[in-house]
């Protein structure tokens, strides 16, 4: 299993693929990301499509995101619509967007 950490100061403009890997966002992404695991720190911000087994939002998000367990911060703003198992959302999360809890 291995993590890819998408730093501070760099922007990545195109898809992100890492099957059994997870992703650190502290930077810009504009793009979709396939992963088992995205993490989206505070300051970080993907403007694509999310999909991944466990997805957490600190930043800022827009497009969509498709997974099993969704975690909302409280700095988190996401504009997306949202197929999801599970949702937690901590006070002060902004989510604008369709959204669609599976549960299981």
């Amino acid at each position: 299993m291995t993590r890819s950490v998408i730093e501070e100061d760099l922007t990545i403009e195109g898809n992100i693929a890492s099957k059994d890997g997870d992703v650190d966002v502290k930077g810009r992404v504009t793009g979709d990301i396939a992963s088992r695991s995205v993490d989206v720190h505070v300051g970080g911000r993907v403007d694509g499509a999310i999909e991944a087994d466990t997805v957490k939002i600190q930043g800022a998000q827009s497009g969509r995101i498709k997974c099993a367990e969704l975690s909302l911060e409280a700095n988190a703003e996401v504009k997306a619509d949202v197929t999801a198992q599970t949702l937690i959302s901590e006070k002060g999360a902004r989510l604008v967007g369709k959204v669609q809890i599976t549960g299981g």
